[in-house]
């Protein structure tokens, strides 16, 4: 129950780690989309409002004193006439220095009064294009120092309308709106379902590591066990001479080395998972390498009235870690040899085959069932629990095998012989 509660509180956790970080994602997608539409919209009006007050003060560089009276009075009509302007969105107010409309009339009478009677001349934002609202409509406005000394006009108003922009950046908006809320709908439910498959592989390491701890516990409590009471034993006669109590001496001594053996496995498992242990490859030649190996092997099977054979044609060099190499081959030995009986034979082979090294070990023992295949490089597990206390094992060796050939980027599998026993069948790269 309090595993759960963990779990399911992880789970909230990425679950709003996911969602906040979707949101920020889109949140500043959408306001870089939103200010690139509004940008877009208006830039064409911006650059027409730009052209218009280049032209007119162009025009009023272009003409020169013999263009204008002898009198000094300037009878042409304004170059900023409301006539000269091209775009009908555009229209002109001229200002005077007291802030109010010259020639109002030439704007048109029914928007001068319907609009302009209370507008105001607002400084403040002077050659800088700005919004304005009059009368529910919208406009941009750009207002500029008139620099003809000769008229009454003190300041130039361009003001084009900008309803349009307005009404699609008002639909555009709405439309983020609304797909900003089906978005957080659409963000929680993948928030939760990408929460749910984070868990899965925290969920399975915590059941791996809890099983684990719990297997550990397990092997190294009855050694410990077994050496307590036998030295405990020993301890109720201090006088006896060390030949009475050998026995127990001896079974001290087993079960201490298999402590000692259960304990380096254990580390060795621990470092690889935390990827700790690193190979040291170096160049070596195969087949001399496996009889090196394999030769002690051959007396211990001998005196157990088993037959080794060897069958080695790979005559090329690899690169490998010698150490972890040796200890794999070591683990398929042991294993070969814990479970064939007597008169039973053992083979090693060497080949090339796909352009990689390949070893085989074969025996003829006990074999293992079809349905247990696929467990049998799990940690801990042992097909035979009775048969693996007897000899000694605790389901670590192929762990540890697999584990060695996995760094070696190569495979291992396991295939049942036609007639009796086991094959492990192990790939590597040169």
């Amino acid at each position: 129950m309090f595993k759960e509660k963990i779990f399911r509180s992880q789970q909230l956790k990425f679950m709003i780690f996911n969602l906040i970080a979707f949101t920020i994602i889109f949140t500043i997608f959408g306001i870089i989309i939103f200010s690139q539409v509004q940008g877009t919209l208006f830039k064409k009006t911006d650059e027409e409002l730009l052209m218009v007050q280049e032209k007119h003060r162009s025009d009023f560089s272009d003409r020169t004193i013999e263009d204008r009276p002898v009198d000094g009075m300037d009878r042409t009509p304004p170059m900023n006439d409301q006539r000269a302007i091209k775009n009908p969105r555009i229209f002109i107010l001229n200002w005077n220095k007291d802030g109010e409309i010259i020639e109002g009339d030439q704007i048109g009478s029914l928007f001068y009064e319907s609009y302009l009677q209370d507008f105001t001349l607002d400084k403040t934002n002077l050659d800088t294009i700005t919004n304005i609202t009059i009368d529910d409509h919208h406009y941009r406005y750009l207002l500029f120092e008139d620099t003809n000394e000769e008229d009454d006009v003190a300041y130039v108003q361009l003001i084009i309308n900008t309803d349009a922009e307005e009404t699609i950046i008002n639909n555009f908006q709405k439309l983020i709106i609304i797909f900003s809320i089906v978005f957080i709908v659409l963000s929680i439910s993948a928030s939760y379902i990408l929460s749910k498959k984070m868990m899965q592989p925290i969920i399975l390491s915590w059941k791996k590591q809890a099983e684990f701890v719990e297997n550990a516990s397990h092997e190294l409590r009855t050694p410990l066990t077994i050496i307590q009471n036998k030295l405990e034993l020993l301890l109720t006669s201090p006088q006896e001479k060390i030949a009475n109590k050998f026995e127990n001496i001896a079974l001290s001594l087993s079960e201490t080395r298999r402590l000692s053996k259960l304990t380096s496995d254990l580390l060795t498992l621990a470092r690889a998972d935390s990827a700790e242990t690193q190979l040291v490859k170096q160049t070596i030649h195969v087949d001399t390498f496996v009889k090196n190996v394999c030769a002690p092997y051959i007396e211990i099977a001998e005196s157990q009235d088993k037959h080794l054979w060897l069958q080695l044609n790979c005559n090329m060099k690899m690169e490998a870690d010698e150490v972890r190499l040796h200890q794999l081959l070591v683990i398929l030995l042991d294993n070969a040899l814990k479970y064939t009986g007597e008169n039973d034979s053992i083979g090693v082979k060497t080949y090339e085959e796909d352009l990689k090294i390949v070893f085989e070990v074969s025996d003829t023992g006990i074999g293992i069932k079809e349905e247990n295949m696929k467990y049998i490089f799990d940690r801990f597990y042992r097909e035979d629990k009775a048969r693996s206390r007897e000899t000694g094992g605790v389901g670590l060796g192929l762990s540890i095998a697999h584990w060695i050939v996995k760094q070696h980027e190569g495979t291992i599998k396991a295939i049942q012989n036609k007639n009796k026993g086991t094959t492990f069948k192990v790939k590597l790269p040169r």
